[in-house]
């Protein structure tokens, strides 16, 4: 059979590059070998925030003197906090299905390969292989954990996202190698429930790519909630031998020990580009991910990719994001290219962390002239009656244009705050215009107004 689009992987960018094609038109097929929606809606994104949100509203629970109620003896319940994730999960996967539905997507259940001629074999649970034409191929095959070479994941006692997201039992103490979003979520996520956590990163913060004031709030937090942080720290083993995990690690102060019962490895992902066919249709890769143009072609004629496979940040919104501009480009609706100097980013901690652009210390990099204005939620209305103070919006602008150059936020809820200044960049608004637009009062999101007034200062509640 022939289709007009194939996509491989049912992912963030995959099932939204199979639906956008199915919308515009096009007989369009979906291949996946395993849940629809991919790593993020199953083992990823949703999943980790459902756990998240159970841990946020235990941290509620047992401040609950605070706010005027009585809350003792609050304790997790294990199972039922996985149960829940698990059981968001399943309904964002049965939404995926609907969504494929709705929109006459064929789901070729199996593992896919691109073969030369534009075609792609499919072989199915029971290994027997069906060979497909399509006009356009469309690569979204995600990622997989990375593994130290002297760590490998046994899903015993050394832990990927896959374990960590379904634990039958809650260890004593847990070392997490790296401090990105992956390793600070859920690191927040066991020292919630009672777990003694310790973050090992290699760099000199937490949390290293987002701005140095972020950092150093994440850290303070980390620290308040009894998490240890060894930052400038390098592992160099592990030993699983024993009944505990001994890890050494290289430090400012030389070489220490750090035993934990159990051990995740928050190093990073790998493209999954293995038994993809690719060298058989001529595209090499670079640095282990697929080459593409600025509308995601690929050397081979009518073959695209897109996420976690090339060389763009491993996000599910930027994967949807190539999917459609990728999507739009094969229907010829010339599409803007993907902007990737206007990406946000969040980590789902408590407080949780929201950025979008420039960091105050690549500005500095870049020697570009700049201001900075800065609002503390201990100034706010709303974040003192909620009891969520710590954190702040923090913005770097271009001292010469007044645009927003970056914005970083960390407090309650600022994930849903960041979108608003990301449309803000996009459409080229200044720090002026943003301290003259009108925000409900008393709400977080007035913050925003208030550090873009600050770059003049001008800011009214500091």
């Amino acid at each position: 059979m022939k289709y007009d689009v194939i996509v491989i992987g049912a992912g963030p960018g995959g099932y939204v590059a199979a639906i956008r094609s199915a919308q515009l038109g096009f007989n369009t097929a979906v291949v996946e070998r395993s849940e629809l929606g991919g790593i993020c809606l199953n083992w990823g994104c949703i999943p980790t925030k459902a756990l998240l949100k159970s841990a946020q509203a235990l941290h509620y629970a047992e401040r609950g003197a605070e706010y005027g109620f009585a809350a003792d003896n609050v304790k997790p319940d294990l199972a039922a906090i996985v149960a829940r994730s698990r059981g968001v999960s399943a309904t964002m996967n049965k939404g995926v299905e609907y969504l494929f539905k709705k929109n006459k997507v064929t789901v070729l259940k199996g593992t896919g390969r691109v073969l030369p001629g534009k075609q792609v074999s499919v072989m199915d649970m029971q290994g027997a292989t069906t060979v497909y034409d399509a006009e356009h191929i469309i690569l979204a095959t995600g990622s997989h954990p990375a593994e130290l070479p002297f760590a490998p994941i046994d899903g015993e006692k050394i832990w990927c996202y896959y374990q960590a997201l379904v634990p039958e039992s809650l260890p004593k103490s847990l070392a997490v190698i790296g401090s990105g979003a992956i390793g600070s979520e859920f690191a927040f996520f066991y020292r919630s429930l009672g777990v003694e956590v310790t973050i090992i990163e290699f760099m000199d913060r937490v949390l290293p790519i987002e701005d140095d004031d972020t950092c150093a709030q994440i850290s303070r937090s980390f620290r308040k909630a009894g998490i240890k942080v060894m930052v400038s720290s390098s592992v160099k083993s592990v030993d699983t031998t024993g009944e505990l995990c001994r890890l050494t690690v290289e430090t400012r102060k030389g070489e220490e020990t750090v035993e934990a019962e159990k051990v995740l490895s928050a190093v990073g992902v790998r493209p999954n580009t293995e038994n993809l066919g690719l060298e058989e249709i001529g595209i090499e890769l670079n640095r282990g991910k697929v080459p593409v143009d600025t509308f995601f072609r690929t050397k081979a004629e009518g073959v695209y990719a897109i996420g976690d496979i090339i060389a763009t940040p491993a996000l599910a919104h930027v994967a949807s994001a190539e999917a459609i501009c990728c999507v739009e480009a094969i229907a010829g609706l010339n599409p803007d290219p993907v902007n990737y100097d206007n990406i946000p980013g969040c980590t789902y901690i408590t407080p949780e962390v929201a950025s979008v652009g420039m960091t105050e210390r690549k500005a500095k990099e870049l020697g570009i002239e700049y201001r900075i204005g800065k609002f503390p939620f201990t100034a706010s209305g709303k974040a003192t009656a909620a009891g969520a103070r710590d954190g702040f919006v923090k913005l770097v602008v271009d001292a010469a244009t007044d645009k927003v150059l970056g914005a970083h936020l960390v407090g309650d809820n600022v994930s849903e705050m960041v979108g608003g200044i990301v449309a803000a960049r996009n459409l080229g608004i200044t720090a002026r215009q943003l301290a003259g637009s009108m925000f409900p009062h008393p709400t977080m999101s007035e913050a925003v107004m208030e550090a873009a007034a600050a770059v003049h200062g001008e800011a009214i509640h500091i």
